[in-house]
């Protein structure tokens, strides 16, 4: 039976593509942006706190993936999905206050955010939606007295979240 060679090649390197990435994802570091799941954010007080918190991390198993920063936050995104944040000065003072965060991925982030507001209201819980917090970002925070020192963010999945941010880089 003759079996031409590219047929055997492109064979061969579609093995060795899916091999090379079932080793990624069983290390945890999938690279491709989906599944995008939930996600947990912890907060930092100061830029050589957030350093040494990506740091330990990385000196744990779980390295950062890339930075996802924007005007008023330096944000490290690690290949588990955790997000260690460091706010600016300027960011809201009613998030500023908030240690850390249960992140949900919703196509529609302002009415999953609204639902969210209705729902903890009618069970008798404060709750206030927030805009516009990081300009720019598809991301619509919720802060209730449900959660004690943390918010809800409600964002786009990540392929709608705009251009791609830079891979990471040690030293920031």
């Amino acid at each position: 039976m003759f079996v031409p060679r590219w047929l055997l090649a492109a064979t061969l390197f579609l093995f060795l593509l899916l091999g090379s990435w079932s080793v990624a994802v069983a290390m945890g570091r999938n690279p491709l942006p989906f599944p995008d799941r939930n996600y947990a954010v912890f907060t930092t007080p100061s830029p050589e706190a957030h350093s040494a918190m990506v740091e330990l991390m990385r000196r744990n198993g779980i390295a950062p993936r890339f930075r996802a920063d924007s005007p008023g936050v330096d944000r490290a995104i690690l290949w588990d999905g955790t997000i260690i944040n460091r706010p600016h000065p300027d960011f809201p003072a009613q998030l500023r206050e908030s240690a850390a965060a249960i992140g949900l991925v919703a196509s529609d982030p302002v009415v999953a955010a609204q639902e969210a507001v209705g729902m903890l209201r009618e069970r008798g819980f404060q709750a206030t939606m927030i805009e516009g917090a990081e300009p720019g970002l598809p991301i619509v925070f919720v802060t209730t007295d449900a959660l004690t020192g943390s918010v809800l963010v409600f964002r786009k999945p990540i392929l709608k979240m705009g251009p791609r941010p830079p891979a990471w880089e040690d030293g920031r």
